[in-house]
């Protein structure tokens, strides 16, 4: 297929043919995991609340209670193999496992009104669509689509809070539909819309707001919906069994009645096109209340057109990419742009524009000195994104960590984010790694407020009902026996405790950093000495038989083997080495997690994991492996990471629809892919370190907010020359593994002599070694 056709975009939007093309240029909205879907290739702007995206299919979560298997493929709302199109609806999620929202949406149509979808395979029964790629665009900022069934046009846009869309009906029709479908969502399921208002203030203008019960357990979406053609006649149904009408029944309410309600409720506006086959929809959302999306429509799309927002969409992300500039081949620099700009779309911003938002005690709240955000993946993002945001967006870190810790305030359990959107926290995955990312952002310098800081991490590590973390405390692991997870989550909290203790450390809080620095040495307890693994304890104390490392189901770890688990100790490697039985072993170890086969009933059953996510034993599409490739940096074999890095990035991120190799993760696999890109990874958040690789371009800049720059120089590198020879930091000799926030923040050229073969000899000193707890 040919990519280029997803890159154009409105006339007003292209490129001047002699204009030299600008990151956005690069970006494939497309790149996502063919098999799971989890992508969106709507209209959106850099952390935007709108995520405008058609949506090809609404399988419902369950059914009576049985989980729909399918379902998991729609976790964005879009998959590319579909044939038709359902219709646009304005949030989703970015490349989760999990999934929810898909609110409010809208379809055009011509002819007879319908109000259900209908199927795939017929979906003339319904208001679905046909549609083909061939007529199909999408750039950042900007979405186009050809509804084959009806003949229209529809080009989509975004502000932060405004959805903006066009339709183009056919020639010489004298009549349009929009069906406006407020049951529709994604993970869908009966009864998880709680209720829906709607109502016709004028004949261009709907408000309304809606309450689903979804992994968001109680989400208000409020919208504002303006039309440029006056509304001509309008109707609506409401597909529940209602036992009670009260005196409502004395109107006719599914005809031109201005106000409807219930939890089915799928409405229809008709449209003279007489005049024009153009309309123009604006859908402005809020969490707080109607009267905030009128404000938000006000303030962000007043007085502007489809075109005029489509080129300011552009604009904004066109500015957020240019953060990097870089050298490559087309494929290289679609891979670099499109990972960045995947980075951009989560966490999302979650207030109006008066600065209200939703806190997760479902309190409205002022936001008076940050901008509040949502969407906190934190077990995926505290690994690269958010040191990601540290390096390059560290104003809207800060504003990221200051949301958390507000949701903090706000808690009835006194705990950090641990998976939270839509002002709900929805306890997905495990351990309590908010504390990581606030420990990450103290560490690299960002400036918070240090007593809450503490309290904070304190109290989100002991919540005594959370995935047993009283035992924890008590016995220094989580029993297996009482929670089946229970050898992963006690790895993944000896390393937030280790985060406390560092940033209690620094901090000055003594009494508090020598509490934690002994629960970060939990990990111990679980490291069995005959076979070199961590492995799953029982209450009583032994060991769970039997016992499969290679097993993912059923052993004690979650997204992962004890293979992958074991090496899950990035704030203590010099300690693991010694549990692993020294140098020699532990080498020999990481060696044979890369090169091992690991037969396919391993991961037949998982669903997030397929064959192109794994490296013998190593499974890269999910992220406690993530730091696993340049743990060689504690050893006298630095040069394997190189070897191994540079071919997981050209296997399994590629410039093509099924481009990655697992879920995103909101933005977590493509951080990793961009930290990597320039030769750096953060292995352990909290540290002010990040880990040398070697660099995947020959020329990578940075942008820095403090208006430095700093640049990653490699001129030789190659698939062959993919050895570092040398580095150099600012034109000197450099010898450490690591280089640090400062050196990056202070602006400045890091260096790569690049060569063919490894240089066996080139060795860290263990003074210049990353960070361990253990000296």
């Amino acid at each position: 297929m040919n990519l280029c056709v997803f890159l154009l975009c409105v006339g007003a939007m292209l490129p001047n043919k002699e204009e030299k093309k600008k990151p956005v240029d690069y970006v494939n909205p497309f790149i996502g995991t063919k098999s799971m879907g989890h992508t969106f290739p709507g209209a959106c702007v850099p952390y935007g609340a709108v995520q405008l995206s058609p949506d090809t299919e609404n399988v419902p979560h369950n059914i009576d209670g049985v989980y729909q298997q399918d379902a998991y493929r729609y976790c964005a709302g879009y998959q590319y193999d579909d044939p038709t199109i359902v219709g646009f609806s304005h949030t989703h999620l970015s490349g989760t496992g999990h999934s929810d929202l898909g609110d409010i949406l809208l379809m055009p149509m011509v002819g007879d009104v319908k109000l259900l979808p209908g199927s795939a395979e017929r979906p003339e029964e319904g208001y679905r669509s046909r549609f083909s790629h061939e007529q199909e665009k999408a750039s950042p900022g900007y979405y186009e689509v050809m509804l084959q069934d009806y003949d229209i046009k529809v080009q989509l846009t975004a502000t932060e809070r405004v959805g903006i869309h066009k339709y183009t009906y056919p020639a010489g029709k004298r009549e349009g539909h929009v069906i406006v479908d407020l049951l529709h969502g994604i993970y869908n399921y009966e009864g998880k819309v709680l209720w829906a208002n709607l109502r016709v203030e004028n004949d261009t203008l709907l408000t309304g707001y809606r309450i689903t019960r979804g992994w968001a357990r109680t989400n208000y979406t409020y919208f504002a919906v303006t039309f440029s053609k006056p509304i001509k006649n309008y109707g609506h149904e409401n597909f529940e069994e209602v036992k009670y009408r009260g005196f409502w029944r004395r109107f006719d309410e599914k005809n031109n009645f201005p106000e409807m309600g219930g939890r089915g409720i799928v409405a229809f506006f008709d449209f003279d096109l007489q005049g024009s086959p153009e309309l123009e929809v604006k859908v402005a959302l809020s969490c707080v209340s109607t009267e905030g999306a009128l404000k938000n429509l006000q303030a962000e799309v007043s007085g502007l057109n489809f075109e005029q927002l489509a080129i300011k969409a552009r604009e904004k992300w066109n500015k957020s990419l240019s953060v990097i500039e870089a050298q490559g081949n087309e494929d290289q620099l679609s891979m670099l742009y499109t990972s960045l700009y995947h980075t951009m779309i989560n966490p999302s911003v979650y207030m109006d524009v008066d600065g209200q938002y939703r806190g997760v005690d479902h309190m409205i709240h002022q936001a008076s000195d940050f901008t509040n955000y949502t969407v906190f993946s934190l077990w995926d993002t505290y690994r690269a994104l958010h040191p990601l945001f540290n390096v390059m967006n560290r104003q809207r870190n800060q504003d990221m960590v200051k949301s958390m810790l507000a949701h903090y305030q706000q808690s009835v359990h006194k705990a950090l984010p641990v998976w939270s959107h839509m002002g709900n926290e929805n306890w997905c995955m495990i351990a309590y790694h908010g504390v990581a990312v606030v420990a990450d952002a103290v560490a690299k310098g960002i400036e918070l407020d240090k007593t809450l800081v503490l309290e904070a991490m304190k109290n989100s590590s002991n919540v005594s009902y959370y995935q047993d973390t009283r035992d924890y405390v008590e016995k220094g692991y989580v029993p297996v026996d009482k929670d089946g997870n229970g050898a992963s989550i006690t790895l993944e909290n000896a390393y937030d405790d280790w985060t406390i203790y560092q940033t209690a450390r620094m901090l000055g809080n003594k009494d508090m950093a020598e509490e934690y620095g002994k629960r970060a040495l939990s990990y111990r307890n679980l490291f069995d000495d005959r076979l070199g693994f961590a492995r799953p304890r029982l209450s009583n104390g032994s060991w769970k038989e039997p016992f499969d490392p290679l097993n993912t189901h059923g052993e004690g770890f979650i997204e992962g083997n004890s293979w992958n688990y074991s090496f899950h100790v990035a704030h203590d490697v010099n300690g693991l080495i010694r549990l692993m039985g020294g140098e020699k072993r532990f080498v020999e170890r990481l060696d044979s997690l890369f090169t091992m086969h690991l037969p396919e009933k391993y991961y037949a059953d998982t669903e997030d994991i397929t064959e192109e996510g794994l490296m013998g034993n190593y499974v890269h599409g999910n992220e406690p492996s993530h730091h696993v490739l340049y743990l060689y940096a504690w050893t006298s074999q630095p040069w394997k990471t190189q070897l191994r890095v540079r071919e997981v990035m050209n296997r399994m991120y590629r410039n093509r629809i099924d481009g990655l190799c697992g879920n995103d993760d909101c933005g977590q696999m493509s951080a990793w892919y961009i930290f990597s890109a320039l030769g750096f990874y953060p292995v352990c958040p909290g540290t002010d370190q990040y880990v040398l690789g070697a660099p995947y371009l020959p020329y990578m800049k940075i942008y820095l907010e403090n208006g430095h720059s700093f640049e990653v120089r490699a001129p030789k590198v190659s698939d062959r020359n993919r050895y570092v020879k040398s580095v150099k930091l600012n034109g000197k000799p450099y010898e450490k593994a690591y280089i640090t926030q400062q050196d990056i923040q202070a602006g400045g050229i890091l260096e790569f002599e690049m060569g063919s073969k490894p240089e066996r000899d080139r060795i860290y000193s263990d003074d210049n070694k990353p960070y361990s707890l253990t000296r």
